[in-house]
């Protein structure tokens, strides 16, 4: 009998506890959008300013260039999704906003994600290859290749730059800024089916080609760095080590959980399109906001974790970041005047 009768308060009891935490969640998800969108302007504006118009064109300050014009464009729409966001999903700025501002998240997501790649790869080429890089490195090149990452975006963001519009929701007095397969075909079963097979298609492509490809890349080229490190000796301090580290944990930790949680709702597709787990919800915004969290870790872990930070931040920000940026050695330089190969160890540090 008392076990009967206690089943209404703990169930009561659950649902709230349940609630609050959703609660929580959804709060903290704001809190690391808005911090992000802080951060993110003010980190990746300095970057862009001292790396753009201060310091002479490298491919070193191209590539932190473009990966700070890329974070910065994507921390600038955060305030739009945020305010989104707390009307329930309620897009109040009109459909070329809609449009506009989805088509910048979506470039400069991927943009900054195969960036980052991309500066492994070249991280790599330098550490293994110093040769080469000396005689083949310049900014020519270094302006051509840059443009592949970009152009990969763009083609990836094709089906929302199409696609993507402002849908009227007239049941629940709201127009949600969202994909629409609605000309494709009438019939609402049709249409659930062409969403379900689209979004499905979607969710696949962008965790194969917008993180497990990256990933793996950034992954095998500082492992490979790691390998000759150890094998040669070329630095007696572990701190290039560890710097290596932490640039992959904090782009895999905050990346990986939204990844899984993505792909998890694109197995799972049919169940979120019909709204059956609010779950799924909570979920995506945390980890989105966590994944977003590091385009403003961005200027940190690849500009002032370059170099010893505490020193730096005695001189002044601007010095800093420009000492920072600088190439340190000859195969890092874009001219390949110098036919002697640098020291292993300057080129492992500037990594």
């Amino acid at each position: 009998m008392e076990a009967n009768s206690s089943l209404p308060v703990n169930a009561s009891g659950g649902t709230h506890a349940v609630l609050a935490g959703y609660l929580v969640l959804d709060i903290f998800s704001y809190l690391v959008l808005a911090v992000t969108f802080v951060l993110g302007i003010l980190g990746n504006g300095l970057v862009i300013w001292v790396a753009g118009f201060r310091m002479k064109h490298t491919v070193t300050t191209i590539s932190y260039l473009n990966l700070a014009l890329a974070d910065f464009f994507f921390t600038s729409t955060l305030p739009f999704s945020i305010v989104s966001k707390a009307m329930g999903g309620h897009w109040p700025f009109g459909w070329f906003l809609c449009k506009f501002i989805n088509t910048i998240v979506d470039i400069n997501l991927f943009g900054s994600v195969f960036l980052i790649a991309l500066i492994a790869l070249d991280r790599c080429i330098c550490v293994l290859h110093p040769v080469w890089a000396q005689n083949h490195r310049t900014v020519g090149l270094a302006k051509k290749v840059i443009l592949g990452p970009w152009i990969l975006a763009l083609l990836l963001t094709l089906p929302v730059i199409i696609r993507v519009t402002t849908v009227a929701n007239k049941t629940m007095g709201k127009v949600f800024c969202t994909f629409d397969f609605s000309p494709w075909t009438n019939d609402p079963v049709e249409k659930f089916k062409v969403s379900v097979t689209m979004l499905t298609l979607r969710g696949i492509i962008r965790f194969l080609i917008g993180f497990t490809m990256p990933m793996s890349t950034i992954a095998i080229c500082y492992g490979l760095i790691a390998t000759k490190i150890h094998r040669q000796g070329l630095i007696k301090s572990s701190r290039p080590l560890r710097v290596l580290s932490f640039v992959v944990a904090a782009f895999f930790l905050c990346w990986f959980p939204y990844q899984l949680v993505a792909l998890i709702v694109t197995v799972r597709i049919r169940e979120v399109l019909l709204g059956m787990s609010k779950g799924f919800r909570i979920a995506v915004n945390v980890t989105s906001a966590l994944a977003f969290f590091n385009s403003c870790l961005n200027p940190m872990l690849y500009v002032f974790m370059g170099q010893d930070f505490r020193e730096r931040l005695i001189h002044s920000l601007p010095a800093s970041l420009e000492r920072a940026l600088t190439e340190d050695s000859a195969p890092t330089s874009d001219t390949a005047t110098n036919s002697a190969s640098p020291p292993a160890e300057a080129e492992l540090q500037a990594a």
